[in-house]
């Protein structure tokens, strides 16, 4: 299928997305426009502020998306969502918009204040009549580069449950699907530039230098009509946001990690609830631990998860090879540190898989990962954030092998990682056991012939109030208990990644097979 087919077959979903991505733009750069404006314009009357504001808004410009999402999730009233993405977004907005204000002021020329001020004007009448309209094309340039910036900005906000177009290209990179990233790169740069030539068609028809015998009062009636919209649309949103929570209340939210497996596992509890007669919100694709702290925060209800990796990343216990004692470990420690049940296990265990291409291990005869011991001196290693940060991962794993690659691993996202080893730019990675990816890229996963991966069964954990408020959520959980075995498991990855199908359809279809 080419992307224009794909977009023809998925429109609804696109249209729906690009929707949420313009919510996130246009809150927020509202947002921005209400407090940087005033702000710019206090900073030309008071200059000893001008220095340290700006020094502020130019820290928050320099970082990371994806830290300043982390800094924000945990505070009170934030959490994950649209609500920490606006947040973000307003932040990164706000330092073009009050450098911009400050520029456009500042840069009236003295004697058209003198004049001014020799007319009888007062301080504010000079603001209203004179400065605005003169410094409304210098301005409005701030809000354009807001604007662009908060569009671009928006697509990482997918990876914290707060929808948008990014979701489609996060979901592209971890399937290895160029339909799903072009489904949300290019309306995304058509936003960036509908928004860019719009602003800036604007800009240009508030250029008093070019006419300003005509347009002195008209500009300045124009900007004051743009800070009162966005003042409406900030109060009509978050009017519309608290209706919305309060009507559309679910009686259960469940979550996901960011990966094709955890989002499966996610919509068969969520299915299955649905079938119970529940109202269920999915907040899936949750990157690295967001979906454990929404869960403790009581943001989500339930999560699929690994009792390895609740034990070693969340407990920070040792590794232990024991799959009972550490079912039994991370079940007794939940309880008491988080108040949050494990679930029985699902029936699989998704541990780590070291993958070489399938042309390699058929050349090289590797079947084991000892048998590639002896390559890696000149091979290129490529592992992801995870797996290069745990106890059990690339530390613990090169000296259980005695590993010695040709240069430092290259650390890199999950999915692409995947891309990489398919591609050639890495010969050895470190992926999950049931991955679709594996079958999908006819790679090859060596056997583990010393036993240094601990044992990964999959699991739900369930807020212990969430189950004692709707018993039907207990009887769903211990009903899906063994209900999925690896070989399944990899079935149903395959078909989301391997198949481009909707999890969703997938969830469904095996429901139905198992007669749930």
């Amino acid at each position: 299928m080419n992307p224009f087919d794909f977009m023809l077959r998925n429109w609804r979903e696109i249209l729906s997305l690009t929707g949420e991505h313009l919510a996130l733009v246009a809150v927020s750069t509202a947002i921005a426009l209400t407090v940087g404006i005033p702000t710019g314009l206090l900073l030309t009357r008071r200059a000893s502020l001008k220095r340290p504001v700006l020094a502020v808004a130019n820290v928050l410009q320099t970082v990371p998306s994806l830290a300043l999402f982390g800094f924000l999730i945990p505070l009170p009233f934030v959490g994950i969502g649209a609500r920490a993405a606006i947040i973000a977004l307003v932040l990164y907005a706000l330092l073009p918009v009050i450098r911009n204000t400050v520029t456009g002021v500042e840069g009236v020329e003295r004697s058209v204040r003198e004049a001014a001020v020799a007319m009888g004007m007062t301080d504010a009448q000079i603001l209203r009549q004179v400065e605005l309209p003169l410094a409304a094309p210098v301005i409005l340039a701030g809000v354009r580069v807001a604007t662009v910036i908060s569009v671009g900005v928006a697509t990482i906000a997918a990876a914290i449950g707060a929808g948008g177009l990014g979701t489609y290209i996060f979901r592209g990179l971890r399937q290895y699907d160029n339909n799903l990233i072009l489904a949300g790169a290019v309306p995304a740069a058509l936003l960036a530039l509908a928004a860019d030539a719009g602003i800036g068609l604007l800009e240009s028809r508030l250029d008093v230098r070019r006419r300003i015998a005509r347009s002195r009062r008209k500009g300045s009636a124009l900007l004051r009509r743009v800070v009162w919209a966005a003042v409406a649309l900030v109060v009509v949103a978050c009017g519309a946001l608290a209706l919305r929570s309060r009507a559309g209340r679910a009686d259960v939210v469940v979550g996901s990690k960011d990966f094709t497996e955890s989002v499966i596992l996610a919509e068969m509890l969520a299915q299955s609830l649905e079938a119970r007669g529940l109202r269920v919100e999915r907040r899936y694709e949750l990157g690295g631990n967001l979906a454990h702290d929404s869960l403790v925060a009581g943001q989500i209800d339930a999560y699929p998860e690994y009792t390895g990796t609740s034990l070693m990343a969340i407990l920070k216990h040792p590794p232990s090879t024991d799959a009972r004692a550490v079912y039994e470990q991370v079940k007794r420690e939940y309880a008491e540190r988080f108040d949050v049940e494990v679930g029985p296990p699902l029936g699989f265990e998704d541990t780590f898989a070291i993958l070489v291409r399938s042309t390699d291990a058929r050349r090289l005869n590797l079947k084991t990962i000892s048998d590639a011991t002896r390559f890696a001196p000149k091979w290129r290693a490529g592992f992801g954030q995870d797996f290069m940060s745990r106890k059990d991962g690339y530390e613990g794993f090169a000296r259980a092998y005695d590993l010695q690659f040709a240069e430092r691993p290259r650390e890199m996202d999950l999915s692409l990682s995947y891309r990489a080893l398919a591609s050639g730019g890495v010969d050895i990675i470190a992926g999950n056991s049931t991955d679709g990816m594996i079958a999908t890229l006819k790679l090859v996963q060596l056997e583990d012939d010393r036993h240094y991966f601990p044992p990964y069964e999959a699991v739900f954990l369930a807020r212990r109030d969430t189950l004692a408020r709707l018993p039907q959520m207990r009887e769903v959980i211990q009903k899906l208990a063994g209900a999925v075995s690896t070989d399944e498991m990899r079935r149903l990855n395959f078909e989301v990644d391997g198949n481009k199908r909707p999890a969703a359809d997938v969830v469904r279809e095996w429901r139905q097979s198992k007669g749930l």
